[in-house]
């Protein structure tokens, strides 16, 4: 991703997460260490209390979570970051946050699981990022940056995405992009404006007094919150879906990927390896949740068919083909254990999987 006009600076994924952070607004920070994100806390610790904003090393991940539902109650913008097994044990504090309408940022950086696994990146946590996580029926917006600008740039997306819907909001990155350095401007960043807060705890004298829960215990109640949440998430779909596509309009295969995946897809599509037989093209999600299903599907009666690209067992192709509703073939290329895909076994896969002259077939 090519860095913003503007003065540069060589930062890691990491860093240019914390700074993005700090610029919209971020006044609170909890965590705990986990690799690949440590220089993400460690720039957090370094430069927040510098800038007016309070670090926190949690003894947990759970303790950092929980920090966060109260930073956020009390009207502060506020964010953790973690890696996959801490993002798993920071569950139930996202779906609090969500139950009590609280905006937050969380950052995961993805490493290869399950269980401890080791700490080469992978896309291993679509699932739990998009289908909420925790608990109950909710849902985070989602966010995938494609390089170090776009993950500062969507960190800094966060902070209003997650006011403007009163939801947690993850920034879904990876060890690669987290720990890759380049060069980035924020000069585009406009100065932070954090809206009103009248549902906030603040103590002021003379406000109507608020209460934050997530407890309902009336099933009618309860209903009720539920539809005004589903409200929410169907403005989202409306609103705020990101997607980018790039390569020939005619193209004969559509990939699909995000993240570090969709990096090496690009190089697919902006220089195609010897010997690939086809045209084709990239469509690049960069909102997961809300999932540009709809603008996909317009490509299904185009191409021969799509190839989902994924560091992980194959997560992402299911809402593929969900939205292709069977208009077209879909297909996946695969890469676990923390391998990270090269453009050339990409192609290799492509020529492979459509190889044969037999009629488009959905999957």
């Amino acid at each position: 991703m090519s860095a913003k006009e503007g003065k540069q600076v060589l930062y890691s994924g990491n860093e240019a997460a914390g700074e993005a952070a700090i610029r919209a607004g971020c006044r609170f920070y909890a965590g705990y260490p986990i690799t690949p994100q440590n220089r993400l806390t460690a720039y957090m610790a370094d430069q927040l209390p510098l800038r007016g904003g309070v670090f926190v090393q949690a003894e947990s991940e759970l303790a950092a979570i929980n920090m966060l539902y109260g930073a956020s109650a009390a009207g502060a913008r506020c964010m953790t970051s973690s890696s996959s097994p801490g993002i798993s044990l920071k569950q139930e504090g996202i779906s609090y946050l969500a139950g009590s309408e609280l905006p937050a940022v969380i950052i995961n950086v993805q490493r290869c699981g399950p269980g401890l696994g080791n700490i080469a990146p992978s896309q291993g946590d679509y699932y739990q990022a998009t289908r909420g996580g925790g608990h109950g029926d909710y849902r985070c917006i989602v966010l995938a940056p494609a390089g170090v600008q776009e993950f500062g740039d969507l960190t800094y997306d966060a902070f209003d995405l997650a006011d403007r819907y009163r939801n947690p909001v993850m920034v879904l990155s990876d060890g690669m992009i987290g720990q890759m350095m380049e060069p980035v401007s924020f000069d585009h960043l406009p100065p932070a404006s954090p809206p009103p807060r009248p549902w906030a705890l603040t103590g002021e004298p003379g406000r109507d007094r608020n209460l934050i829960k997530s407890l309902r215990l009336d099933a009618a109640d309860m209903e009720g919150f539920h539809r005004k949440l589903l409200a929410k998430y169907a403005e989202a779909q409306e609103k705020d879906v990101r997607f980018e596509t790039s390569g020939p309009q005619d193209a004969e295969v559509l990939l699909v990927a995000y993240g570090t995946s969709a990096r090496i897809c690009g190089q697919v599509v902006e220089k195609p390896p010897p010997g690939l037989p086809f045209r084709v093209a990239l469509f690049r999600p960069i909102t997961l949740w809300p999932f540009p299903g709809r603008q996909l599907a317009e490509w299904a009666g185009r191409v021969r068919g799509m190839v989902a690209v994924e560091m992980n067992a194959g997560q992402m192709v299911d809402d593929v083909r969900l939205s292709v509703a069977g208009g077209c073939r879909v297909e996946l290329l695969s890469w676990l254990g923390g391998r990270v895909p090269e453009a050339a076994g990409i192609a290799e896969g492509i020529a492979s999987l459509f190889a044969s002259p037999r009629e488009a077939r959905a999957q």
